[in-house]
């Protein structure tokens, strides 16, 4: 059992994104996962876990309305493993509107014949959007696999003004 699955979550729903409907949910430590469609709310009883909860969705939806550009809550990086934690750091830390390939983060990583292994990684991301995988493509400069579909990855590319081939 992972010490993500131990940790206390609470959710909310957010129903019209430009992702579609997601569920976000928080621990104690931050945002801890986002999950593409709808599941159950679990409102917080604690008013800071409510507040910090509050601030996560104001700005996804900030960022979805193009008025953000980088997000300023704590990020739950519990219960993964090293180099996955590594990877969706060097992910994490992609500029907004800028895009980089499986093979330059298995580059950045230490890892150069890693692609295949960032490639699992992204596809596992349980903070997609703002871990931004969505900013991850291939070396064709094409777009390949995000869990919310390719037509959500294109939509959130494009709000950011990114580079990429249709």
């Amino acid at each position: 059992m992972s010490e993500r699955s131990l940790t206390l979550l609470w959710s909310k729903q957010m129903h019209a994104t430009l992702a579609g409907p997601l569920t976000v949910f928080v621990s104690a430590d931050g945002l801890a996962q986002i999950t593409f469609g709808l599941l159950p709310e679990l409102p917080p009883e604690d008013a800071e876990i409510a507040d910090m909860l509050a601030l996560i969705v104001q700005q996804l939806d900030e960022y979805f309305r193009g008025e953000r550009r980088a997000f300023d809550f704590p990020v739950d990086w519990s219960g993964m493993g090293d180099y996955q934690r590594e990877v969706l750091r060097a992910c994490y830390a992609i500029p907004y509107g800028q895009v980089r390939t499986y093979g330059a983060l298995a580059r950045q990583t230490g890892r150069p014949k890693a692609a295949r292994a960032v490639g699992n990684i992204m596809a596992a991301n349980p903070i997609p959007i703002v871990i931004p995988c969505h900013r991850v493509i291939g070396s064709d400069g094409r777009l390949h696999g995000y869990g919310g579909g390719l037509d959500v990855k294109a939509r959130l590319l494009r709000l950011e003004g990114a580079q990429f081939a249709d």
